[in-house]
C-alpha cells in the first residue's frame, strides 16, 4: 500500500508517498512541472523486497513552499534529500530520477556517492545544467548563463499553472503543454488528471518556479537570477562538475534510459532558446556560430564515458520525455532486471 507521509526536515514541512517492502530503498526524485505522483503506478510494480520514497520537492506538491537559493546550484534539493533519508534512518539506496530530478543526481552523487548502490537516470538534465551551453564539455555559450534560468521560461505558461487552468483553449495552457511535450503525441495516460493536478501544484514566483532573472545584452537577453528552481538548473552554478565526478572513489553502477522522441532534453530541445531562435520563435537571434543549441544527450554520454565506469543506455524509440509513464511495462522490466544484476 502506497501511503503520504509528512516529516519536519532540513527545517521544512517535507511529504512523500512511501510504499513498505524489504530492507532495500528505492528513491524516486521527480522532474519540473511534477511531483510524487507521476511514481505512484510505477512504484505499484516494484517488487516487495524494496521499500520506495518518492519525496516532492521543495516548491512542488505537498512539501512545504520553501525557497531555493539557486547560487548553491541544487544544493537545497540535496539537503533536502539527505535530511528526509536520515529521519527515515536509510543507511544505502538505488536513485531512479526523471528530469530536473536528473540534474539533482548528479550533485547527490557528488555528495552521497559511497552510500548510493546503483542509479537509473530517465530523461536527465545535463550535469552541466538546462540551458546556456555548448558542446559535449557544457562550455558556456556566453559569459552569465544566457540562454538558461527564469527569463527563458514562457510567462504566458507560468501564469496558467499559477492560475491553476485545466482548459484546453489556450496552446499554452498546462494540460496542452504535458500532452504535446511531457509523453509523445497521440499517447495519452490514464491517469492524466492526476497527473495535471500534481503539475498545479507546482508554486509560481521569484522565491519558486521559474524564479528571477535580470536583462542582458545577450540572447535572450536575460540572465539568470540567484532564486528559483530554474535558476538552480542554470549552468553558472555548475562550473568543474565533470571534474568532480570523475574524481569520485565510488562510482554505483547507472542505468540511462532515455525516450527516443524526446523534445524536452534532447539535443535540439524545443525548450532551449538557441532552438527556438533559430527558428524564429525569439527575436534577434545571432546565429548558430554565436549560439548554438545545447547538446543536452550528447553532453550526458560525454560525462558517463569520462566517468570511467561502464553504463547502460536504453532508448525507447517511440516514447517521448516520460517513458516510465508511456510504457510503464518496458521500463519496469528493464529496471528490475537492472536492479537484479
Amino acid at each position: 500500500m502506497i501511503e503520504q507521509v509528512y516529516i519536519t526536515a532540513n527545517g521544512i514541512k517535507q511529504h512523500f508517498l512511501r510504499r513498505k517492502g524489504g530492507a532495500k530503498t528505492i528513491l524516486f526524485i521527480h522532474g519540473n512541472g511534477s511531483d510524487s505522483v507521476f511514481w505512484e503506478e510505477l512504484m505499484k510494480l516494484i517488487p516487495d523486497e524494496y521499500t520506495c520514497l518518492a519525496p516532492d520537492l521543495r516548491g512542488y506538491g505537498f512539501t512545504e513552499a520553501a525557497p531555493a537559493n539557486a547560487t548553491k546550484s541544487y544544493g537545497d534539493f540535496v539537503e533536502d534529500l539527505l535530511a528526509l533519508l536520515s529521519r527515515e534512518k536509510v543507511e544505502s539506496y538505488i536513485v531512479v530520477n526523471h528530469s530536473l530530478g536528473g540534474g539533482i543526481s548528479w550533485e547527490l552523487l557528488l555528495r552521497d556517492a559511497a552510500r548510493i548502490e546503483k542509479m537509473v537516470f530517465v530523461n536527465p538534465a545535463s550535469p552541466f545544467g538546462f540551458g546556456g551551453t555548448k558542446g559535449k564539455e557544457g562550455e558556456l555559450t556566453f559569459p552569465d548563463g544566457e540562454g538558461s534560468g527564469a527569463g527563458v521560461v514562457n510567462p504566458e505558461f507560468a501564469k496558467l499553472v499559477k492560475e491553476g487552468d485545466k482548459g484546453t483553449e489556450n496552446p499554452t495552457s498546462p494540460i496542452n503543454v504535458m500532452n504535446a511535450f511531457y509523453w509523445e503525441p497521440p499517447f495519452v495516460p490514464e491517469n492524466l488528471n492526476s497527473l495535471l493536478e500534481g503539475l498545479l501544484r507546482m508554486r509560481v514566483g521569484e522565491d519558486f518556479y521559474p524564479g528571477d532573472c535580470t536583462p542582458s545584452e545577450n540572447f535572450p537577453f536575460t540572465k539568470p537570477g540567484n532564486k528559483g528552481q530554474i535558476n538552480c538548473a542554470s549552468p553558472v552554478s555548475k562550473r568543474g562538475i565533470l571534474e568532480r565526478l570523475v574524481n569520485l572513489q565510488s562510482k554505483p553502477p547507472i542505468l540511462w534510459v532515455r525516450g527516443g522522441k524526446d523534445k524536452i532534453v534532447s539535443d535540439t530541445s524545443f525548450f532551449d532558446s538557441a532552438v527556438l531562435g533559430k527558428m524564429g520563435m525569439i527575436p534577434d537571434f545571432p546565429g548558430e556560430d554565436a549560439c548554438p543549441a545545447q547538446p543536452m544527450v550528447t553532453q550526458t554520454r560525454y560525462a558517463l564515458e569520462q566517468m570511467g565506469k561502464p553504463f547502460k543506455e536504453l532508448v525507447m524509440e517511440n516514447c517521448g520525455h516520460s517513458p516510465y509513464i508511456e510504457d510503464l511495462e518496458t521500463f519496469s522490466d528493464a529496471m528490475i532486471d537492472f536492479l537484479n544484476e
